[in-house]
C-alpha cells in the first residue's frame, strides 16, 4: 500500500516538471524570422557568401554569437565596409537584433561567410544553416545557391 501511495505522490509532481520544461523550452524560441536567404556561388573557390534578412518580432534583443553549415569546414559571421576608398572584411563576434528591428545581410556588407566548402555548390541547391544564439539557442534555415552574377 505504501508503495502505491508513493507512486501517485509522484505522478502530479512529474507532470509539473514536464510542463516546467515544456514552458520553458517555449520561452527560450526565438522570435527571429529569417527571410530570402541566399548564397552566391563562387566556381572555382573553397568559399562562398551568405545573404539574408533577419526580423526581430520580440520584445528583447536577440544576439547571433555563431553559425554553421554541413557544407563548410568553418563559418563566420563577417562585415565588409568601404575605408578610404578600399573595401575591408573583418569578422563580427556577435550581430545583435533589436526588439521590432531589421538586419540585412547584403553585399558590400554584413554577411556569412562559408571557409572550407565540402562539396560543389550548384545554383538552386539548398544549404543547411544553423544560427546560434547567445542564450544557447539554434535555429536551423536553408539557403539557396544563386549565380555568381545575381544581387
Amino acid at each position: 500500500m505504501k508503495g502505491i501511495i508513493a507512486f501517485q505522490m509522484k505522478i502530479p509532481s512529474l507532470a509539473l516538471a514536464l510542463w516546467m520544461c515544456a514552458a520553458a523550452a517555449l520561452a527560450q524560441t526565438p522570435t527571429l524570422t529569417v527571410n530570402s536567404a541566399w548564397i552566391r556561388m563562387t566556381p572555382g573557390s573553397d568559399v562562398a557568401s551568405v545573404y539574408l534578412t533577419l526580423v526581430n518580432q520580440g520584445k528583447k534583443p536577440i544576439t547571433i554569437v555563431g553559425v554553421e553549415s554541413t557544407v563548410a569546414t568553418h563559418a563566420m559571421v563577417h562585415e565588409t565596409r568601404i575605408e578610404g576608398g578600399i573595401a575591408r572584411m573583418r569578422p563580427r563576434d556577435q550581430i545583435t537584433v533589436a526588439p521590432g528591428k531589421t538586419v540585412k545581410f547584403e553585399p558590400e556588407g554584413l554577411h556569412i561567410m562559408l571557409h572550407g566548402l565540402t562539396q560543389t555548390l550548384a545554383v538552386g541547391q539548398s544549404v543547411p544553416l544553423v544560427l546560434q544564439f547567445s542564450d544557447g539557442v539554434s535555429m536551423h534555415l536553408s539557403a539557396t545557391v544563386r549565380p555568381l552574377t545575381e544581387e
